[in-house]
């Protein structure tokens, strides 16, 4: 079980572990958190858009007791727009050197990031370094996209309820570790259209959110310094109403709603970053130096499909959003 909750820290642990420059970034001194927020942010969008997703794959609620245990991979597709960040847009200071034009991939982007320089003043001193932006990932990622696996336990109430939890203890080692919970709670009103509950169509409302905590140690490998780690938290939330059509085999299902949430990302610890005054080296010592907050919202529409073989369900789904989603995976269904 340890190994299956694992999972749910796939998609952070690919984007951190992959980007492991990232720490370079903060060469450019005041325009580091500028530079650091253009280049992670797909990412972070991607985790919202994708947490709230894969929440459902039926308008049907149990019977009372009724349970079911499902597992699920979410992958948001970024948009071409935000795989690369034209660097002339971001407002950047005169410190920053860079060839007019330039681009560079962010994290959801493909190839190598621009060589920048900066020129900025330590203790006094004019000081200069060159630095690279982190590369794109996105050929390291499932899809190209953005994955959060899911694994949610489902359970029907009297009331035509059916409530859903996500929880992963904190999980991990010293090197990550992360833990969330999800709590979804799903009202069947089929019976308030009259006629309607005479006919394999069924309709619900759907209330869900999400919170996700992960630490990953930063291995000082790119920029010396003591304790460094990187702390990420999200909280994302969903409101929908949802429908399906169950046949025996086949159930076809979709939604229409808001998602939204937020998220922040911190570099702890301290880092000695080097610069050059002319022969000599510089170094410059800061201590927890990003602290930064993202977040996404817009409405949502989804349409889906789910094969049933006795208890066994495979399902599958397609978001229309801001960073479309696909939701793919199996259940065990005991009504």
């Amino acid at each position: 079980m340890k190994k299956l909750t694992l999972l749910v820290l796939l998609g952070l642990v690919t984007i951190t572990s992959k980007a492991q420059d990232l720490e370079s970034i903060l060469l450019a001194s005041g325009d580091a958190e500028n530079l650091t927020n253009a280049y992670i942010n797909p990412a972070m969008k991607g985790l919202i858009y994708g947490m709230n997703s894969g929440w459902y794959h039926t308008a049907k609620v149990h019977k009372k007791l009724g349970f079911d245990i499902s597992i699920g991979l979410n992958a948001s597709v970024v948009p071409s727009k935000d795989e690369l960040i034209n660097l002339s847009s971001l407002g950047l200071s005169n410190n920053i050197g860079f060839t007019p034009g330039a681009t560079t991939p962010t994290v959801a982007g493909t190839g190598d990031g621009a060589n920048l320089t900066v020129n900025t003043t330590v203790d006094g001193n004019d000081v200069s370094a060159s630095f690279r932006m982190p590369s794109g990932i996105n050929d390291d990622l499932p899809l190209g996209a953005v994955p959060t696996p899911s694994v949610q336990v489902s359970l029907g109430l009297p009331y035509k309820f059916d409530v859903m939890v996500r929880l992963v203890p904190e999980v991990g080692s010293d090197d990550v570790k992360g833990e969330l919970l999800g709590l979804g709670l799903k009202k069947e009103i089929t019976s308030l259209f009259g006629p309607l509950d005479k006919l394999p169509l069924h309709v619900s409302v759907l209330a869900a959110y999400t919170s996700m905590k992960v630490d990953y140690a930063i291995d000082g490998s790119t920029i010396p310094g003591q304790n460094q780690s990187a702390a990420f938290k999200l909280n994302a939330f969903t409101v929908q109403a949802i429908g399906s059509l169950n046949f025996p085999i086949i159930n076809i299902y979709g939604g229409f709603g808001y998602t939204g949430g937020s998220s922040t990302l911190k570099m702890l610890g301290t880092y000695d970053l080097e610069y050059s005054n002319g022969g000599a080296t510089v170094t410059e010592t800061v201590t927890n130096p990003l602290n930064l907050d993202f977040d996404a919202s817009g409405f949502r529409t989804t349409i889906g499909a789910r094969l049933s073989l006795g208890f066994f369900k495979i399902f599958g789904d397609y978001t229309i959003q801001e960073y479309n989603t696909f939701s793919t995976g199996i259940a065990f269904s005991f009504r």
